[in-house]
């Protein structure tokens, strides 16, 4: 695997190669989640003589003024290992001044109707960052495929709308959640919880797959008895000590909340999907999972 930290020598060696790179782009301290899209990305590629890229840019414009961007753990060397072991032939590591050299006057602003709401109502500017960073980085990298976690299922929807509205010769490709054995959803953030948090954690699973099991076993559902559903997780979260943000069950197509209509024709007839963000202690996590 080889290293760049500039974007010059970056382009030349993506100018050597024979088709247009796979991508994953990472803000590193790497999981087993962010390996296995290297190993997707991989097998999409086969034999084409399209590399594997991966980046590592723990990027600003993405973080509010009180969220973690000093602290997010930065493991440059045990990422690159983890990424040579996975498959990955270039690893794309620029330096804040080489991504940003002067002030990003210039951003991608994601419509308010998918980005102002679920994590863009906690995070204000949260996605203008993430598409900011990923336009300028596809533009850097000429993708053909662009890999993404669906844990993140917010900001997948958000790239996949960006990439079709600007017409970018890109495939975004979502590689499904990868979970601990018990179901905790794999996040660098985890790294912040200690031993008794991190058990406590795998309530958000059981929380989700409760209300995927209710949805799927009972007919005649609303709205009203929708938000009950919701309300009720939220109720048992606070009442175990977490802070939740939302737990929320939404259409998959927008992320908007179904219609009595919708409801009334079942999961199968509009495919659903149950959001969830709530901090335990200090460490604010996410999760989800389809109907």
């Amino acid at each position: 695997m080889k290293t760049f930290h500039t974007l010059a020598e970056l382009r030349a060696e993506l100018a050597l190669a024979s088709a247009r790179p796979a991508f994953v782009p990472t803000m590193g301290n790497l999981h087993e989640g962010h390996l296995t899209l290297i190993r997707q990305a991989r097998n999409l590629v086969g034999d084409s003589g399209s590399p594997v890229v991966a980046s590592i840019f723990v990027n600003r414009l993405q973080f509010g003024p009180n969220e973690d961007f000093d602290r997010y753990p930065r493991t440059l060397q045990r990422d690159a290992d983890l990424l040579q072991g996975a498959g990955c032939d270039i690893l794309f590591a620029p330096h804040e001044a080489e991504l940003y050299p002067e002030p990003q006057g210039y951003k991608v602003l994601p419509p308010d109707e998918l980005a102002n709401i679920l994590e863009g109502a906690f995070r204000p500017g949260f996605f203008t960052g993430v598409c900011t960073v990923v336009h300028k980085l596809f533009n850097i990298v000429q993708p053909r495929l662009a890999l993404f976690g669906k844990k993140d299922y917010q900001q997948l929807m958000v790239l996949r709308r960006m990439v079709d509205q600007m017409a970018l010769p890109i495939e975004v490709v979502g590689g499904e959640t990868t979970r601990s054995p018990e179901g905790l959803a794999l996040s660098s953030r985890n790294g912040y919880l200690s031993e008794a948090e991190r058990t406590e954690a795998l309530t958000l699973i059981r929380l989700l797959r409760e209300v995927q099991a209710q949805l799927r076993s009972t007919s005649g559902w609303t709205p009203g008895k929708v938000a009950a559903l919701e309300d009720a997780a939220m109720a048992e979260l606070r009442q175990r000590g977490w802070a939740p943000d939302y737990v929320l069950v939404r259409r998959r197509k927008d992320l908007h909340p179904a219609t009595a209509d919708e409801l009334a024709g079942g999961p199968d007839a509009t495919p659903l999907v149950t959001l969830v963000a709530a901090r335990l202690g200090t460490t604010r996590l996410i999760d989800n999972l389809e109907v």
